[in-house]
């Protein structure tokens, strides 16, 4: 793929993750807070379903742009597993990342109706770092 393809596929995907990404956030801030926990499950597990949702846009495009094969079958699922498995060969750092927001957003914060602002926003910060490994360089797309 030639780099002003890479260019205009990050564009387009940073921008779609972004958009799921502040989605969440506006959803979240329909909660309240009273002391470290959000008063609505809800509005947090429709947040952090949301959120992780824009955590797998990212993931698929630089998994893309590594050329990394997906499985065969267009519409079957990508497992966590194979996640892990490809981001850890290709940026090990980023695997901490993507564990932090599988866990607080995906399993925690979505299935587990978690309401811990703590775990919530460190989930948030850890989508916000692998919805960034696609930021495209040309910012004025933006």
């Amino acid at each position: 793929m030639k780099v002003e393809d890479q260019e205009k596929t990050k564009q387009q995907q940073y921008v779609r993750a972004m958009r799921y990404f502040d989605n969440a956030k506006k959803v979240l801030s329909n909660s309240g807070i009273e002391g470290i926990f959000y008063k609505d499950e809800k509005y947090v597990s429709s947040a952090c379903g949301i959120a992780y949702k824009g955590v797998l846009v990212a993931l698929d495009c630089w998994l893309t742009l590594k050329e990394v094969k997906f499985p065969k079958e267009e519409k079957k699922r990508k497992s966590i597993e194979f996640y892990m498995y490809n981001l850890q060969k290709h940026n090990k750092k980023m695997v901490d990342y993507l564990n932090s927001a599988y866990r607080a957003l995906h399993l925690d914060g979505y299935y587990g109706s978690l309401t811990d602002s703590r775990i919530i926003k460190a989930g948030f910060a850890s989508a916000k770092e692998l919805i960034d490994l696609i930021k495209p360089s040309a910012q004025e797309a933006l």
